[in-house]
């Protein structure tokens, strides 16, 4: 493998609206651009994998380009996300280029630490919301003892994963401290060729809504991971609209405590003509793309 630089960039942004319980805040961020170094393969003729792993009430995404690179966002609740992530992998694999947490709840991180201190990261993507959760805590001190480069991850910045595969940040803007974990969730879309992937992490409505008065139409995804497990706290009717995706996944355990998915948020999907999938139904679910179409493995 040859050592290539990536590029991570922050597009200047002013007069940004944060939402946070009701109250609106303005932030002023300046353009700046940071340089990540990432392992990548060779080019094959493979699609674009995207798998959301079965890990029970959490999330795990897992993103493999056709050239090699692979991103995993958040790491579910538990060191299942191991099991899962060695499922068609050499058992010498052991490096990956990107992690991104997009916030520090424990089914969002707590896997992240048993994969921290087995795989080999390059670069870890996190927000600097406070946080005091044992498992936070703890996935803080193995990030600084893997000695990856940590970057604070903020809307308008753009990952290029390889020459196929873009991933950018929508959400959140400006300084996210003090914020709630949630609504601090990192958003991302996942971009190859005239394909996309929305990811929301847990970002609640009311930042769903900043988005779609923000980008419009540039939100349209083939695929959208559900905010909150499908909690009727995230995934409004109109930010769902605005997406468009053709399937609309559930990441949450089988016959959890919460609920989830809520039927009013299945209603808006299917309202929407998106298919609903789920891993508490269906285990890991995996999706292929060829930069020109987007499929569900079956």
């Amino acid at each position: 493998m040859n050592k290539v630089l990536q590029a991570l960039y922050h597009d200047g942004m002013s007069r940004m609206i944060l939402m946070r319980g009701g109250v609106l805040g303005i932030f002023l961020l300046l353009a700046f651009v940071l340089w990540i170094p990432v392992w990548g393969n060779s080019a094959t003729n493979a699609p674009l994998t995207v798998r959301f792993l079965d890990v029970g009430q959490g999330d795990a995404i897992h993103i493999a380009t056709p050239d090699g690179y692979e991103l995993l966002i958040d790491g579910g609740p538990s060191a299942i996300v191991l099991r899962e992530l060695a499922k068609g992998r050499s058992f010498f694999d052991r490096t990956i280029d990107v992690v991104l947490a997009t916030h520090p709840d424990t089914d969002h991180v707590a896997g992240l630490v048993d994969l921290l201190k087995r795989y080999e990261v390059s670069t870890v993507v996190s927000t600097n919301v406070q946080h005091t959760a044992p498992a936070a805590v703890a996935f803080d001190e193995v990030v600084e003892e893997e000695g990856a480069q940590h970057v604070s991850g903020v809307a308008g910045q753009r990952i290029q994963l390889g020459a196929s595969t873009t991933v950018l940040l929508l959400s959140p803007y400006g300084n996210v401290t003090e914020w709630e974990n949630n609504v601090a969730s990192i958003v991302v879309q996942i971009i190859y060729g005239d394909t996309a992937f929305m990811l929301t992490g847990d970002a609640p409505i009311g930042i769903e809504e900043y988005l779609v008065d923000r980008y419009g139409g540039a939100l349209r995804s083939d695929v959208l991971k559900l905010g909150h497990h499908g909690s009727r706290t995230s995934s409004s009717e109109r930010f769902i609209t605005a997406v468009t995706p053709a399937y609309a996944v559930v990441s949450a355990g089988k016959d959890n405590r919460y609920g989830h998915p809520h039927q009013e948020v299945v209603a808006r999907a299917g309202a929407a003509g998106a298919r609903l999938v789920s891993t508490a139904e269906e285990g890991t679910l995996t999706f292929h793309s060829d930069g020109s179409a987007v499929w569900l493995v079956e």
